[in-house]
């Protein structure tokens, strides 16, 4: 039998390593363009559930067409503010991570707006946000009614909170409940929307019913639209103020 020195095999493995790591590099470099499309499709798909649009992209021929002429058709508009509601100019709301923004000072903060132009011509301001669940990230997208306080629709999603429990976030029946909530209350005063434990009265105006069982992750919710929202109400306070 012939044997081999341990300097051979040394090499010989090494070989192979560098020779399977400049495949995969390979690989990975020629997905990378379908990869970052399908991250576009899914934030432009959820930007559209968030005010009740792309209803038929289970049954569209090709996805990526159904959502991008729907998103061009409904989202007219799209900018970035700061902290103080200021305008910011050569920003492109699209391409901001969210995650990076709310690492940074909230004065530091590039914070986008999308606006969604109805069929009867009226306009709804959706904004994301994005907070840390049990088990991951959570994250999603509010609308504004023209008041720039009632909420015209959410959508939210999770990467891994628990099956039957803290990941019911992005169930219908879940988000549906935010439908004409307010974040602002009678005085004018930031409030944002409180996620109750055990239920929550539904005459109140400013929050919805938790998750049963999924108490850490409604809480993590609850959380999540407080420091994201707070960082827009100057500029709806300034919105409201030009009208």
């Amino acid at each position: 039998m012939k044997s081999y020195s341990n300097t051979y095999i040394f090499m010989f493995s090494t070989i192979m390593v560098l020779i399977v790591a400049v495949l995969l590099s390979f690989v990975a470099e020629q997905l990378r363009p379908i990869q970052e499309k399908n991250i576009e499709v899914e934030k432009k798909l959820d930007i559209l559930k968030s005010v009740g649009e792309a209803s038929g992209v289970d049954e569209a021929k090709n996805k990526d067409a159904y959502v991008e002429e729907e998103y061009n058709n409904y989202i007219t508009r799209s900018y970035v503010v700061d902290i103080n509601g200021e305008l910011q100019e050569g920003v492109d709301a699209f391409d901001i991570d969210l995650k990076v923004e709310l690492s940074k000072d909230p004065a530091e903060r590039d914070l986008p707006v999308y606006v969604y132009t109805a069929s009867d011509s009226t306009e709804k301001f959706i904004l994301p946000v994005r907070g840390t669940g049990l088990w991951g990230p959570i994250w999603g997208y509010v609308s504004f009614r023209e008041d720039l306080n009632s909420v015209y629709g959410a959508i939210f999603a999770h990467a891994k909170e628990t099956p039957g429990l803290g990941a019911e976030i992005d169930q219908e029946w879940f988000s549906d409940q935010f439908l004409d909530k307010k974040i602002f209350n009678d005085r004018g005063e930031f409030v944002s929307i409180s996620v109750v434990k055990g239920g929550a009265d539904p005459d109140d105006e400013h929050a919805v019913d938790g998750i049963s069982g999924g108490t850490i992750t409604s809480t993590a919710l609850q959380d999540m639209l407080q420091n994201c929202l707070v960082n827009y109400e100057n500029y709806f306070k300034s919105l409201n103020d030009n009208k």
